[in-house]
């Protein structure tokens, strides 16, 4: 299988089109993937559009592709958001990589009541940076056409407001309704301008799990609560999960 890179600055690429990766790419595809002339590789931008090309030339500071087939894939609808509450140990982490590889289109790091870990300051920056460099990782590692988005640090307040603009599943294990016996055809945007209105966001609480309080706001917001069978997951393992489920139940898998 062909590496994947990433250009973001790539707008289009046509057949027998040449193409120059940048400097970070091409020093990894050189100095570590060991990229030679006349070697495969897959670039994308993005945002949809991929393209399958032959190396020209490979120096460390620039490689330049040939073309030789290009696609483009259109955005997801719904969108899957992850609202992941902030982790000890890296285990936010881990779903955050776990969710990209799976799909996710949106990521949001989420200020929990009971979070251990937390982003104050300085740290909220640098804590979205390093989530935003696992996305980036997960998506060339899985080939994916669309680069998911990392939002900011939210509160329980912002998750409120989602409540009212996403179809919001808040994952709880005391809840009654599973998620797979939710209706498919329910979580379908109904045309192409409500798409928006339709995305569907995963709240996943920390290792405590989701303080009382913050789970009758967002239920009094609108948020529907849904479990995943009899078990209780890990922080790491409950949105990935979510995602593989939903995955199923919207035909993409």
């Amino acid at each position: 299988m062909a590496n994947f890179y990433l250009a973001e600055e790539l707008v289009a690429a046509s057949v027998d089109d040449e193409v120059t990766l940048g400097p970070a790419e091409s020093r990894h595809a050189v100095t570590v993937a060991r990229t030679r002339v006349g070697e495969q590789l897959v670039v994308g931008n993005g945002r949809g559009l991929t393209a399958r090309c032959t190396v020209l030339s490979a120096a460390p500071t620039a490689v330049v592709l040939h073309v030789d087939a290009s696609s483009t894939t259109p955005p997801a609808a719904p969108r899957l958001i992850l609202v992941q509450a902030l982790a000890k140990g890296g285990r936010d982490e881990l779903a955050v990589q776990a969710a990209t590889e799976l799909g996710v289109d949106v990521v949001v790091p989420w200020s929990a009541a009971r979070s251990v870990s937390r982003w104050e300051g300085q740290k909220a920056l640098k804590g979205r940076e390093r989530w935003a460099t696992i996305v980036r990782e997960a998506t060339k590692q899985s080939i994916r056409a669309w680069l998911p988005t990392v939002e900011a640090l939210a509160t329980t307040s912002d998750l409120e407001r989602h409540a009212g603009e996403r179809r919001m599943l808040v994952l709880e294990p005391s809840a009654e309704l599973a998620l797979s016996a939710l209706a498919p055809a329910a979580l379908l945007p109904t045309s192409i301008g409500q798409r928006g209105a339709r995305d569907l966001e995963l709240v996943v609480g920390p290792e405590g799990g989701i303080a009382d309080h913050e789970l009758e706001r967002l239920q009094a917001a609108g948020a529907q609560f849904v479990r995943l069978g009899d078990t209780v997951l890990r922080t790491s393992t409950a949105g990935p999960a979510a995602i593989a489920v939903l995955n199923a139940m919207l035909g993409r898998w």
